[in-house]
């Protein structure tokens, strides 16, 4: 089962959002050739090996733990659009990331027992008419031979649809990721590249990104 954030916390951060994004929102029924396909990347070694009992769209808090995660708190959404640019529905948005120290939620990567263990490191959303999707998370973070990202998996209907990687724009680090740096067409590379700014308002400084994912295929209903 999908635990969502609060209705009235995603409502206040979803209104916020909107009106300082503005034109980031796209309406159903854009053009596609205005869209720039979302590239397919390579999901990487570390997917979990087993899914954590807490799997829901809050990262920074598991089950009813009262410590948060170590890191920057970051509100990410956006929309999953189809090649019309219609919004997509009913489809699992599943995402999964490093800690604060750089270790992900597998056996293969923590070599040195310094996982955090109130970080959650999966969440799983699913889309609506809208197509919109939200988690609460950290900003990325390196770790050895990565700039900073975030895995996607989409699914729709029980079949996976794109897996994707979501990177931090003005790092340093894209510059020199193999991965990143994989994706030959400019438009497409720089798609996957979002902003993490300040959130308004916010008095611990918290982060909003915005990734929107388009499909290259339109999903079976």
């Amino acid at each position: 089962m999908i635990v969502l954030i609060p209705a009235r916390t995603r409502r206040h951060f979803l209104s916020t959002l909107a009106v300082a994004g503005g034109g980031l929102l796209y309406a159903p029924g854009v053009l596609a050739e205005q869209l720039a396909l979302t590239p397919r990347q390579t999901e990487g070694p570390f997917y979990p090996s087993r899914l954590p009992l807490d799997t829901d769209n809050d990262l920074i808090v598991v089950n009813a733990a009262l410590t948060p995660a170590d890191g920057v708190i970051t509100h990410l959404t956006g929309r999953l659009l189809d090649a019309k640019g219609e919004p997509v529905r009913n489809a699992v948005v599943e995402i999964w990331q490093c800690d604060a120290h750089g270790v992900y939620l597998h056996p293969g990567s923590d070599r040195s027992g310094s996982r955090d263990g109130n970080f959650q490191g999966f969440g799983r959303f699913l889309t609506g008419t809208t197509g919109e999707y939200y988690f609460r998370t950290i900003k990325p973070v390196p770790y050895p031979g990565r700039t900073p990202h975030i895995h996607y998996r989409i699914a729709r209907a029980g079949k996976e649809v794109l897996t994707t990687q979501c990177y931090v724009d003005g790092d340093p680090g894209n510059a020199r990721d193999g991965v990143l740096r994989g994706i030959r067409d400019e438009r497409a590379r720089q798609s996957v590249i979002v902003p993490f700014a300040p959130l308004p308002q916010s008095t611990v400084g918290e982060l909003q990104a915005r990734f929107d994912i388009v499909l290259g295929v339109t999903p079976a209903a």
